[in-house]
């Protein structure tokens, strides 16, 4: 691959508790994952990440989630299609919204932890959020887990989609994340972190802890915000990836087979 997308999940303050370095994180990615109140974030917060990514060209997305602020959105939930439907709906057209009246606009769409990983294992919910999501805006593009259930989904649906990897997490041998809850799951060491990634992109596969490379198609790179090394480790990718030649921009989208 020439070029690579970095994003990172962001706007995930509430009123004056502050998480993540989401402005600094802003002049190193491209995409910025912008939290719909429900995970976290809230309103005002919402409005100033999406101004500060609009005056610094970094592409917007939507990241809804569970309504779970107390476990912010990583603890697994049982909902009706139709609610779930709903809540997707609800938490995109709120960004939508917010973006149109700073003059901005909504790119692409990133479902957030537990709702992420539920539909990476499960065909039928992800066509739930992804359906749901492509009624609201049918030209959004999908951030999807690379070489999972949810890229199986977009690629049948036919809309517009972008492949993810993750920068600081293990993967199982079969294209999903290891658990939080488990040794090793998340990475810490830019040092080690970055040669990986740059790999990962050379191949144009998922390098599990076991088991064999997955070829996956890599538009994006997540670089999680809300870490004491997220900084350090964006910096860190994104010289690597430099350093090997391969570009740092926005991701376009692609439909279809990777």
């Amino acid at each position: 691959m020439t070029s690579v997308d970095l994003n990172a999940d962001m706007g995930e303050s509430f009123g004056p508790w502050v998480m993540g370095q989401d402005s600094a994180l802003l002049e190193v990615v491209t995409s910025a994952n912008v939290a719909c109140g429900f995970h976290a974030g809230d309103w005002d917060v919402m409005a100033e990440t999406m101004t500060t990514a609009k005056a610094r060209g970094v592409g917007i997305g939507a990241h809804p989630g569970f309504a779970d602020l107390q476990g912010f959105g990583r603890r697994r939930m049982h909902m009706p299609e139709r609610s779930l439907r709903h809540m997707v709906q609800y938490q995109l057209g709120a960004a939508i919204g917010m973006a149109r009246a700073l003059g901005a606009e909504v790119r692409h769409l990133k479902l957030h932890g537990a709702l992420s990983n539920m539909t990476s294992e499960d065909e039928a919910l992800a066509e739930t959020c992804y359906g749901a999501a492509l009624e609201v805006a049918p030209e959004i593009i999908v951030m999807v887990l690379a070489a999972t259930a949810q890229q199986r989904v977009v690629e049948r649906l036919g809309c517009f989609w972008a492949g993810e990897i993750f920068a600081d997490r293990a993967y199982n041998a079969d294209a999903t994340l290891v658990d939080r809850s488990l040794p090793g799951a998340v990475l810490h060491d830019p040092a080690e972190a970055a040669p990986r990634i740059v790999k990962m992109v050379q191949a144009g596969a998922i390098l599990p802890e076991t088991g064999d490379p997955i070829p996956a198609g890599i538009d994006t790179i997540c670089l999680h915000g809300d870490g004491a090394t997220a900084l350090p480790m964006a910096r860190a990718v994104r010289g690597a990836l430099e350093a090997a030649g391969i570009e740092v921009k926005a991701f376009e989208g692609r439909r279809g087979a990777p």
